[in-house]
């Protein structure tokens, strides 16, 4: 059987990044290893608690000779306008979620809302990436 696993999330800066997604989020730290005999690669992973199988790769975008700089450019415009796909987060309760990440400092595009499908509410990482807070309908009910 075929699972995810990881997904990786750019970045411009994985020290930003790291902060976000522990201290804010509240995430977990799962791996941070650099290898200079890569460059000074650096392999940073962190996912959510009582999750251990899914981790999002926190991953610096390439600058060249990985990537032409032209690429490279490419990706940092896609993510500063938020169309680099969206990561999203699945809630018990939006509207707690939402107070809380609030309080750690995350700064919400979109508040909680009533949709078709449950409650919904936007934010973006300090790299432009959209993350979707969603609570699914219950028994056939909007949350």
């Amino acid at each position: 059987m075929l699972a995810i696993h990881r997904i990786n999330v750019w970045v411009h800066d994985q020290r930003v990044a790291l902060e976000f997604w522990t201290r804010k989020v509240g995430f977990e730290l799962r791996a941070d290893a650099t290898f200079p005999e890569l460059g000074g690669f650096r392999w940073l992973t962190v996912g959510p608690p009582g999750q251990a199988d899914l981790e999002l790769v926190l991953m610096a975008v390439p600058e060249p000779p990985v990537l032409p700089r032209e690429q490279t450019e490419l990706i940092r415009s896609v993510m500063s306008q938020g169309l680099a796909g969206a990561i999203f987060l699945a809630t018990d309760d939006v509207r707690r979620d939402h107070e809380l990440l609030t309080a750690r400092g995350v700064e919400f595009t979109e508040p909680p809302e009533a949709r078709p499908y449950g409650i919904d509410a936007g934010f973006r990482d300090p790299s432009g990436n959209q993350v979707r807070l969603t609570q699914a309908l219950t028994d056939g009910a909007p949350a």
